[in-house]
């Protein structure tokens, strides 16, 4: 059995491009819950706020957390250029189309969530 840790996901908002977002893991699940531990709880407690500056803030935060998601599971773009350079996740989120940003972040997030047989086992 060869197991593929990685999926190529052909882009529905960008013809031509390909994208390839990493498989959920027992590793990877641990690195992404370091990196994103600390700012689950700001967010909710400035959700919890009600003022207007609260909001900001934790949209701010969530935007954040949107950018940590897309750059821990995108492994790579292929078939798009931003600016003139290969695009990367992280030229992605700073520069690329954000229908793109988006679109690979919900498959990303996606891959994140357990299937109901790994619910199961």
């Amino acid at each position: 059995m060869n197991y593929e840790s990685s999926i190529a996901i052909a882009s529905k908002t960008q013809p031509g491009v390909v994208y390839e977002i990493a498989r959920m893991s027992f590793g990877r699940r641990l690195e992404l819950v370091r990196r994103i531990r600390d700012l689950a709880p700001k967010i909710e407690f400035l959700e919890a706020g009600g003022s207007e500056r609260d909001e900001v803030e934790a949209r701010l935060l969530s935007a954040d957390v949107d950018r940590i998601y897309l750059i821990w599971g995108l492994r790579g773009v292929s078939g798009l250029e931003i600016d003139g350079q290969a695009a990367t996740p992280e030229l992605l989120a700073e520069a690329g189309p954000e229908d793109l940003f988006r679109e690979a972040l919900a498959a990303v997030k996606e891959a994140c969530c357990l299937s109901e047989e790994e619910r199961k086992n």
